[in-house]
């Protein structure tokens, strides 16, 4: 059996921190995607705001990934390496950031609209958003693993879009990735029983047209296999005794 690391009150406190700090860096991306600004640019300032906080980057060297924060343009899923890429009018741009802070890691992502978007983009980036929600709603203790990405995959293809299969959501603490995956679809009533003190990345990828992907010769890049467009939404969580404490938020309460 896997295990599954329990946060301690001093664990959860130490998460606390990081993931705010994540969720921060997270919110300073967001407020630079517009025409003209490369991805690069985005990358240094996030490793820049991370690293005066005395944190590191969780992305930067991680199984060997060149950058600080994934950046994903469009059809790109997950995982676009940042470059001297300039972002256009009407793109959608997914980007995912980590903190590693005093032993705990924060993971966080969200989809942002570069300037003027499409309805159809506009709906995309909504759905995964509102998918989270969907799902944390079952981040309950007693409940299961698979009941978050249950609702999560009920409620993304009830309104015409798709849920990516070959990436889910994870644990998280001491290490970025820890037991137990959380995929984001599947029936319900399987997996983990969700106990108070787990952290969890909950992170719904979704697709315009169908979920398959394919990643690129760079070994990183996942884009859609059929070139339709993906947004990306992810918080760390806390399981309570109660509903579920979303970790990455930023001091004023802000969570994109």
């Amino acid at each position: 059996m896997e295990f599954i690391s329990i946060k301690s009150p001093r664990e959860m406190e130490q998460m606390r921190r990081a993931c705010r700090l994540t969720a921060a860096a997270r919110a300073l991306a967001g407020s630079m995607v517009r025409p003209g600004v490369s991805t690069l640019e985005i990358d240094t300032a996030v490793r820049k705001f991370i690293e005066s906080h005395g944190a590191k980057p969780s992305f930067l060297g991680y199984g060997g990934f060149p950058g600080s924060a994934c950046i994903s343009i469009n059809e790109v899923v997950i995982h676009g390496i940042p470059d001297h890429r300039r972002l256009k009018e009407g793109d959608i741009v997914s980007v995912d950031v980590g903190a590693f802070l005093d032993g705990f890691h924060g993971d966080c992502a969200a989809t942002y609209a570069c300037g003027t978007i499409s309805e159809e983009a506009e709906r995309l980036i909504a759905v995964t958003q509102q998918s989270f929600w969907e799902g944390i709603q079952f981040a309950r203790s007693g409940n299961r693993i698979s009941d978050i990405g249950h609702a999560v995959q009920q409620y993304v293809e009830r309104n015409g879009f798709s849920v990516v299969r070959d990436f889910v959501g994870h644990g998280v603490g001491h290490k970025l990735h820890e037991a137990p995956e959380v995929p984001n679809y599947g029936a319900a009533g399987h997996g983990a029983r969700l106990q108070p003190g787990m952290t969890l990345a909950v992170e719904p990828m979704v697709c315009a047209g169908h979920w398959e992907v394919r990643v690129l010769q760079d070994k990183w890049t996942t884009v859609t296999a059929d070139g339709s467009l993906a947004a990306h939404y992810e918080n760390s969580i806390l399981v309570t005794d109660g509903e579920p404490e979303i970790l990455t938020v930023t001091e004023d309460g802000a969570y994109v």
